[in-house]
């Protein structure tokens, strides 16, 4: 078996027993519910305490719920661009306001990147008289760009100056 055909699994026995992501992510704790799922998607690595309730809950191999704390090639599933509406939502939403968050981002932080492992991310519904909204909050740690061969005075970070 591979991490793509226990994913199925994992889908087939949730569709089977009829529970929601929220039971899921609820019964297998241990992080946050947008990681518990990816991670049953075959896109995070569970810890050993999360993967073992993960077997017990899905009725696991002792195989399998090793694979679940294996590190995933990640991002594997994916076809570019998406092709499913949503996720192509996503992507149109970095094309489009990319460039603007990339400038402001430099423009507080200075030459880096926003981490995308030491990272945070959660997601809320917020009620509006003219249809609920999605609320998604994302918070990265700033990664300076490392100038190799600064010398001296010269700034070896890409941290904003002054």
């Amino acid at each position: 078996m591979n991490r793509s055909d226990l994913t199925e699994k994992l889908l087939d026995i949730k569709r089977e027993k009829g529970w929601t992501w929220k039971y899921i992510c609820e019964t297998i704790g241990g992080m946050s519910p947008i990681l518990v799922t990816g991670a049953v998607l075959g896109q995070h690595k569970m810890t050993k305490p999360m993967a073992a309730k993960a077997a017990e809950l899905f009725g696991l191999s002792k195989a399998e719920q090793a694979m679940l704390n294996e590190v995933p090639m990640r991002g594997t599933m994916a076809t570019f661009p998406p092709t499913d509406p949503l996720i192509y939502r996503f992507y149109e939403l970095i094309l489009v306001n990319g460039p603007a968050l990339k400038v402001l981002i430099e423009e507080e932080f200075g030459d880096g990147i926003m981490s995308a492992i030491d990272f945070d991310m959660d997601i809320t519904r917020k009620a509006d008289p003219k249809g609920d909204r999605v609320s998604l909050g994302m918070s990265g740690k700033f990664l300076p760009f490392k100038y190799y061969g600064a010398k001296g005075n010269e700034l070896a970070l890409g941290l904003k100056e002054d």
